[in-house]
């Protein structure tokens, strides 16, 4: 690849990453604007963003998407539970917590990836990053500990199960790296409506409900999943871990615009510890050298 091309891919990778980033961001006001409860808000974004992802699945295999899912084996199977797991535990989160805690809880994942690479594949963790988990989590904790009620709290911990499971899918993906991601979300997508189907009442939903919940499955998860994947390929791990870092920054944002609500004293200080944390480490990733090709 030559320089203007390589130049040109890694611009495009920064776009598309911080595109899916913005699709992210929107979570948290949808959820907000949405009159469904949690668990018929989880079936119906589940079912558009499996709808969604199979059709393009099916577009870009010529049709072989039954095949294609077969072929992620096992490890596509877990992966795709720790996304549901994941999907559904963001949206029981939000139901019970602020969108701001939500989110800024949900980005220790990159974190909680590493301590689980070090664990389970044996990969070295860095003395900075063990710096930078361990200020993240003291973040975690002030914002845990200016929750105002016990409701709240739970919701803390379900984002903290949000990011964990996630977590998890990416050490997954780091031990298979053949799974192929669009296929095993599609998969993911539709465990996550199988689990909520008993819980939900799909018929409560209005046609300003279905329009809403639409947008949340097929533009913020699934179109936000795929342009993630496609840009990610074309840039730094860390710069893309970096970049998503919009999503913890928009969120709050526009709940606060949209629907006014505002993020407690606790949150905006917990908050700025964990996103300085992620945000240092990942510029002192990319102001390292790059590893020229061959030398790894």
């Amino acid at each position: 690849m030559t320089a203007p091309a390589s130049a040109r891919s890694r611009r495009l990778g920064f776009w598309l990453v911080t595109a899916a980033a913005v699709c992210w961001s929107s979570g948290g006001l949808i959820a907000r604007l949405v009159a469904t409860d949690p668990w018929t808000t989880v079936f119906w974004r589940s079912v558009f963003c499996a709808g969604f992802l199979s059709c393009t699945v099916a577009i870009g295999q010529r049709g072989r998407v039954g095949r294609l899912v077969r072929d992620t084996g096992w490890p596509g199977l877990l992966m795709a539970a720790c996304f549901a797991t994941a999907s559904t535990c963001f949206i029981m989160a939000l139901a019970r917590t602020s969108v701001a805690n939500t989110l800024i809880i949900q980005s220790l994942a990159p974190f909680i990836a590493g301590l689980g690479g070090w664990l389970c594949l044996g990969e070295r963790v860095r003395r900075r990053t063990w710096v930078a988990m361990g200020a993240a989590l003291a973040g975690a904790v002030v914002m845990l500990w200016g929750s105002p009620g016990a409701g709240s709290r739970v919701g803390d911990g379900l984002a903290l199960v949000t990011a964990t499971a996630f977590a998890a899918a990416t050490v997954v993906v780091r031990w298979h790296r053949t799974v192929a991601m669009p296929a095993a979300a599609a998969l993911a997508a539709g465990l996550g409506a199988i689990l909520a189907v008993g819980p939900a009442a799909p018929s409560t939903a209005s046609p300003r409900d279905l329009a809403l919940l639409a947008l949340f499955g097929i533009g913020q998860l699934g179109t936000g999943l795929l342009l993630f994947t496609r840009g990610a390929r074309l840039i730094p791990v860390a710069e893309a871990s970096l970049i998503a870092v919009l999503e913890s920054v928009l969120g709050p944002v526009w709940v606060w615009l949209v629907v006014g609500e505002r993020p407690g004293v606790f949150s905006l200080a917990g908050g700025a510890v964990v996103l300085s944390a992620l945000v240092a480490h990942t510029a002192a990733d990319l102001a390292r050298p790059p590893v020229p090709e061959g030398a790894e």
